[in-house]
């Protein structure tokens, strides 16, 4: 009883773990890239392309939009490791960057450089509002003088 309770809690743990990890870590395993930098910080790669794990092998150096340069694979070793390292550009925002594998695919990661990003600059801004334009004003009527009648109405300037 006790081992067919242990079977069933590995199978659990084991259907609970491969379905909490990412789409991008189960499509290219074995390579890391540093997820979150500065304006201008140092970005790193790291691959691990031993027996078994899954990744590929670089045949070209990691490219992104977000990079000053391409992430040359400049630290090797034994057992097909391989990294590097290089500078993210100075605009905030997501990006991603990928390598070609010797197999013929390509293994992509996603970063962010940290900040506010600038205003979309794609769209076409709003020309500004314009204010109406104000009608003529009507020119004042002259002001009609009022003849008399006569004299009695208004007096001669005699006193009578």
């Amino acid at each position: 009883m006790f081992e067919k309770t242990l079977i069933g809690l590995m199978a659990a743990s084991a259907a609970t773990l491969a379905l909490s990890v990412p789409a991008s870590a189960a499509d290219d395993p074995g390579w890391s890239l540093t997820s979150e930098v500065e304006p201008g910080g140092r970005i790193d790669a790291f691959l691990m392309n031993g027996t078994g794990s899954g990744a590929c092998t670089p045949r070209g150096p990691v490219t992104s939009k977000g990079f000053a340069a391409p992430l040359e694979w400049t630290e090797g070793g034994n057992w097909g490791k391989h990294s590097g390292h290089t500078t993210a550009i100075r605009r905030p925002g997501k990006y991603t960057a990928s390598y070609p594998c010797s197999e013929g695919r390509s293994a992509t990661r996603t970063f962010t450089i940290l900040g506010t990003p600038p205003p979309d600059t794609t769209t076409k801004p709003k020309p500004p509002a314009t204010k109406p334009k104000p009608k003529p004003a009507k020119p004042a009527k002259p002001q009609v003088a009022v003849k008399p009648a006569g004299a009695p109405q208004t007096g001669d300037g005699s006193l009578g």
